[in-house]
């Protein structure tokens, strides 16, 4: 199947020999006016006319039409116009130029719109017979020039041909170029969601299941502690939710309400009733707070935080501030995804950002921003 390129070309091709026709045309007909001889004007006045409407026709043709058919019925044409040498005097008034040119201009433009077959033949056939009615009108006795003059329709036919060919290799080398191109970002794409999916399902295990063993482990919560189980529960629905189909939107701030629930901290929240968001954004900047608290249980050395959230479906700014022990943020090592991936992360990938501003016994604020069109 053709690539645009070569589409693109083809339709070219058609216009392209319209416009050749027709511009030669006016000059052609002056030509075949001009050197008639008065007792030949009248007689060569109506082939010219014949030759103006038929080459209007098969320009108008040519830019709309489709199929060949109508080249066979130009070669026709073309050698009957060439037979009017017979009864308008043309060889003996020497005036056989402009047939000639209109010959060869058909046979040259033939090769941009037809298989390389077909042009061929038309070329073969409309200059052949050309060169045929001249010799047997006599132009050889009356001047050769006029019969090699018009054989030369034949090879400028080749030359268009190959041309033309040269063209369409490299029409075909741009479409191959232009798809390998496309399977590649297709290729770069479905790696890219890949990516983010993989970082998603670790940030989520980051998150919850990782975080909830950690503690476990380095004996920041007794492995008997009454919500240890439910937690566990709610880690893995977490996690399951993951891979099934999200609604097109969600509340802010229900979502956050949710995950203050999970926290074990004592949460001062201030917020509008409601914040209706794109899912993915909403389940981002959520995630991201999450994150925030947790961190505050984990480090802070307190049990407290308070999270304000300002703004509505265009712009909001969500702030999450405790007085514990604060850090310094600069301090953080690289290899930690909590506020890299799992804070920071998140708000990039919807269109945000996050801001952590701390210092050591002064407390932590986390300030996530988003404005809508940003993502």
């Amino acid at each position: 199947m053709p690539g645009e390129a070569a589409r693109l070309l083809v339709r070219f091709g058609r216009r392209y020999a319209a416009a050749v026709r027709l511009a030669t045309l006016v000059p052609i007909c002056a030509i075949a006016l001009f050197r008639a001889p008065p007792e030949h004007l009248t007689s060569t006045a109506y082939v010219v006319g014949v030759a103006a409407a038929w080459t209007c026709g098969y320009a108008w043709w040519l830019r709309a039409g489709r199929g060949n058919a109508p080249v066979a019925l130009d070669v026709i044409v073309l050698l009957g116009l060439f037979m009017s040498v017979f009864w308008t005097g043309a060889v003996e008034d020497r005036n056989t130029g402009w047939l000639r040119l209109l010959v060869t201009f058909a046979c040259v433009t033939c090769q941009w719109h037809t298989p390389a077959l077909a042009g061929g033949a038309a070329a073969l056939v409309a200059g052949g017979g050309a060169v045929a009615t001249l010799v047997v009108a006599g132009a050889l006795d009356a001047d050769s020039t006029l019969v090699t003059g018009t054989m030369w329709a034949i090879p400028a036919a080749a030359l268009s041909r190959a041309a033309w060919v040269l063209v369409q290799r490299a029409a075909g080398r741009a479409d191959r170029m232009a798809a390998e191109a496309a399977r590649a970002r297709g290729e770069s794409l479905v790696a890219a969601a890949v990516r983010t999916e993989e970082r998603e399902h670790a940030n989520s295990l980051h998150d919850t299941a990782a975080t909830t063993l950690l503690m476990v482990g380095i004996g920041q919560v007794q492995s008997d502690a009454d919500w240890l189980a439910p937690q566990a529960r709610r880690d893995l629905d977490r996690l399951r939710s993951d891979s099934r189909r999200a609604p097109q939107y969600a509340d802010l701030v229900d979502l956050l309400r949710a995950d203050f629930a999970v926290t074990h901290l004592t949460v001062e929240f201030d917020a509008p009733a409601q914040v209706r968001l794109p899912f993915d954004v909403a389940r981002g900047i959520a995630d991201a707070a999450r994150e925030a608290l947790t961190n505050v249980r984990r480090h802070a050395g307190t049990t407290r935080a308070t999270v304000r959230l300002r703004g509505d479906e265009r712009t909001l700014c969500l702030d999450i501030t405790d007085q514990g022990k604060g850090f310094s943020p600069m301090d953080v090592p690289a290899t930690r995804r909590g506020i890299r991936e799992s804070v920071r992360g998140r708000m990039d990938r919807v269109g945000g950002t996050a801001t952590i501003t701390s210092a050591e016994g002064e407390g932590t604020l986390v300030r996530l921003e988003w404005r809508a069109g940003h993502d």
